[in-house]
């Protein structure tokens, strides 16, 4: 089946995970808050976790593709391994010497090899050693615990990496330096896999900052972006002007969030379970803004006043309203579960998702509202920040109109 989402509940028929390996196992005290995580993981129970989650994902008929595997597969293909090889050598912290002994230490990998190294780094020990000194006076000045090619143990959260908006995927433009590389993975799998064959990038990294945690496909036409800590205003003007151009949305609701750790994404706010259905963080329900974006009759995109987002949502979707399910039920436990991603839900199909079983207040809630919760472990997960919907990535969904009576 060709990729295809149009909405953030469609019935879910592929999605994109990663499974953590190699890359988690090298977070340490010394980097893992330079690597974006808030406790050192264990990564056996990681996997553990990550694989009942994809489980659960099959059981309900889902097909899961692994990031990983991909890339194995796209290195097969020249101009793939070429580029991905570049991109690793044009650190500038390399230096000449460095620079040639790296090259050649990736030139004798073959793909499996190569894929393991661009996910999880190459340690300054793992260099294999040549006549002399193995790279000059940057290796001889390095700390022996650095990183000649620095991990990637946020690849786990592959929602942030690239957005699927009908058939054409943002590939997107990552704001913090520790996860810049990511989308060139992501990239060059679209790019050249066979899967993803006459794939249209709809966004490519190096341009302004836009996260796919920011993005939420609220109904065929309608988009919110949210703007604050990793997605720029310029990213989501940006990101408006190409979808208006490609004719894949009517309106754009620019969202302003609070520039925190807690609320980095749009998605750790907010999340939908139902065609007129999501889960929200009762602190910012009322206090959450919207600027609605439409494309003008010379193709500016404009922008209207502020609303209040539930409001500007439901009007441009063509609803009456937007429900709200509340994460947790009093202001200490929402503001514990917000925290544990309880307003990150996967949406498999109207009124089902997958969510973490930790966040019982908020996944009562749900139950209560009509909406089945597929719960999930998720202790070692969440040491990143992130719950199911940043762990997936869809990218084919059902037509919503071929999807609004399932559940």
């Amino acid at each position: 089946m060709a990729p295809y989402v149009d909405s953030e509940v469609g019935r879910l028929a592929t999605v994109l995970l990663h499974r953590p390996g190699a890359e988690l196992a090298r977070l340490t005290p010394r980097n893992n808050d330079s690597l974006l995580f808030d406790a050192i993981p264990w990564v056996g129970r990681a996997q553990e976790e990550h694989d009942r989650f994809a489980q659960a994902l099959r059981d309900r008929g889902v097909e899961v593709l692994y990031l990983g595997q991909l890339l194995e597969e796209t290195l097969d293909v020249p101009d793939a391994r070429s580029l991905l090889t570049e991109t690793v050598l044009a650190d500038p912290r390399l230096g000449d010497n460095l620079r040639a002994r790296v090259a050649a230490h990736l030139s004798d990998l073959d793909p499996r090899e190569l894929a393991h190294v661009l996910m999880a780094g190459l340690a300054h020990e793992e260099v294999k050693p040549g006549p002399g000194k193995p790279g000059g006076l940057v290796y001889e000045l390095m700390d022996r615990h650095e990183f000649v090619i620095d991990p990637l143990p946020n690849l786990l959260f592959t929602r942030d990496s690239s957005a699927w908006v009908r058939d054409q995927v943002a590939v997107t433009s990552l704001a913090m330096p520790a996860r810049s590389r990511e989308t060139t993975l992501t990239r060059a799998i679209y790019t050249h896999h066979p899967r993803f064959a006459g794939t249209e990038l709809l966004y490519t990294p190096g341009l302004e900052n836009v996260e796919g945690g920011d993005v939420l496909l609220l109904a065929p036409d309608v988009l919110a972006i949210g703007v604050g800590e990793r997605t720029t205003a310029a990213g989501a003007e940006r990101l408006a002007r190409r979808v208006f151009d490609a004719g894949l949305a009517h309106t754009i609701l620019a969202v302003p969030i609070a520039q925190e750790r807690a609320t980095m994404h749009l998605d750790t706010v907010c999340t939908m379970v139902d065609t007129d259905a999501v889960v929200m963080y009762p602190n910012v329900a009322d206090a959450l803004m919207a600027y609605p974006v439409t494309s003008g009759f010379d193709g500016e995109p404009r922008v209207g006043a502020a609303r209040p987002f539930l409001d500007a949502a439901a009007e441009a979707m063509g609803i009456e309203r937007l429900r709200i399910i509340d994460t947790g039920l009093d202001p200490v436990t929402a503001e514990r579960e917000q925290w544990d991603d309880g307003n990150n839900t996967l949406a498999i199909a109207p009124r089902l998702c997958v969510a973490y079983e930790r966040n019982v207040e908020t996944n009562a809630q749900l139950e209560r509202a009509g909406i089945e919760v597929i719960a999930i472990s998720g202790s070692e997960l969440g040491s990143g920040r992130g719950g199911p919907r940043c762990m997936s990535c869809p990218i084919e969904r059902a037509p919503l109109g071929e999807a609004a009576g399932e559940a």
